[in-house]
């Protein structure tokens, strides 16, 4: 089991904002995990971070129990993480190659020498990533969607057994949208490559190669189970409180709202 996450509570200023949380990820499994600001992704996430703890329950990420097990980051640099929070945190005038070899340690900065082998790799992802031809370009120059691919290059450094993508899409135009979720597959495609998670409230970003769906609404797990049952019609006209169709072209959903008829 990659996760394990059973009746899980996360109280914060006196205010629930995780309630009741079960939920499993087995090992070669890809989940989408899907919802409306505020339904408590960023927190969850940050649960399975360990930069926060849980109030109640049970969290076990990577055969680590959180209250058992030293943490930190120990269970972090297995953890590759994708998020506009962290993209904020990078100097503006260090390389896309700079960022990417800090990704060996862990690091916002690159503060140790990287050794030759640490360097062959950065070099390796940013081939795979289509990044070489912008790597010695400061990263204040480069484009949303190459900042994105640059830190997809940067979380895969340190072999992560999990992938966490959150919204990696905002701000990217059609174009670059696609673009970053072709490499997404690409990487699923490794052998040995990391469980991804992708966070997400868009139903249109969500690839074939995520066959799960967790379904948070207001710090609850409304649902969790495969991606074609959950993102249907029936299961997000309940979720949404409101008439959706869900529309599937090339195993990728569309949701579109169903207008009410007027007497």
């Amino acid at each position: 089991m990659v996760i394990q996450l059973e009746h899980v509570w996360l109280n914060r200023d006196g205010a629930w904002i995780l309630e009741d949380i079960n939920w499993q990820v087995k090992k070669g499994e890809h989940w989408v995990i899907f919802g409306l600001n505020g339904a408590g992704k960023s927190a969850l996430l940050n649960l399975l971070n360990a930069y926060d703890f849980p109030t109640k329950g049970k969290v076990t990420v990577l055969n680590r129990e959180f209250g058992k097990t030293m943490l930190g980051e120990q269970l972090r640099i297995k953890i590759g993480l994708v998020s506009s929070t962290l993209q904020q945190k990078f100097y503006l005038s260090d390389s896309a190659y700079e960022i990417v070899l800090s990704g060996a340690f862990a690091s916002i900065g690159l503060y140790e020498t990287p050794t030759d082998e640490i360097r062959k790799k950065a070099i390796s992802l940013l081939k795979e990533l289509n990044c070489l031809e912008f790597a010695d370009r400061n990263y204040e120059t480069l484009s949303q969607g190459e900042r994105q691919r640059v830190l997809i290059a940067r979380a895969l450094m340190a072999n992560p057994e999990i992938l966490i993508l959150d919204e990696p899409t905002n701000g990217l135009d059609f174009i670059a949208r696609e673009e970053l979720l072709e490499t997404i597959e690409r990487i699923s495609n490794n052998e040995n490559g990391p469980t991804l998670l992708y966070v997400t409230h868009h139903a249109e970003e969500i690839l074939p190669i995520f066959e799960n769906t967790l379904l948070l609404k207001k710090g609850r797990v409304f649902a969790s189970g495969k991606t074609s049952d959950m993102i249907s019609s029936s299961a997000l006209t309940t979720f949404f409180d409101r008439p959706v169709e869900v529309l599937w072209k090339d195993q990728r959903p569309l949701i579109t709202k169903v207008k009410q008829k007027t007497k």
